[in-house]
């Protein structure tokens, strides 16, 4: 393995950035605010707040993902992260559609072309 530096365009490191802190803010805002974010589930039922913390962890852990890779401008992890990104949106899409909900089915549907776009221009430039 070599120890090159891969040069990526500045606003897929920037984009990167944003993505990793609103990613933090959501994972901070589940884990200490969940009333916040899940209006419609009722958080004294038994095991939610198992599922909102494994919630808040994983959106925690694509955000530390996404800042590394961007700091560390490292394509490979990029495009792992914008793969599960793009996994992850997709099944909300998903959901959109059988919730039928429409601004979850718009969001998620920019946000897989953003990453889709995303995971094009960092794997055209290896």
């Amino acid at each position: 393995m070599t120890n090159q530096t891969h040069n990526l365009p500045i606003w897929i490191r920037i984009v990167t950035g944003i993505f990793a802190l609103m990613e933090l803010a959501v994972s901070f805002s589940i884990w200490f605010s969940p009333e916040s974010v899940l209006e419609n589930v009722d958080l004294q039922a038994k095991g939610v707040d198992y599922l909102y913390q494994m919630w808040a962890v994983r959106q925690f852990a694509l955000g530390f993902i996404f800042g590394v890779a961007a700091w560390k401008n490292a394509p490979p992890m990029l495009t792992i992260a914008y793969l599960f990104f793009l996994v992850m949106f997709f099944g909300d899409l998903l959901i959109g559609f059988v919730q039928n909900e429409t601004p979850l089915i718009i969001s998620a549907l920019v946000m897989c072309l953003v990453s889709i776009a995303i995971l094009l221009v960092v794997n055209r430039r290896k």
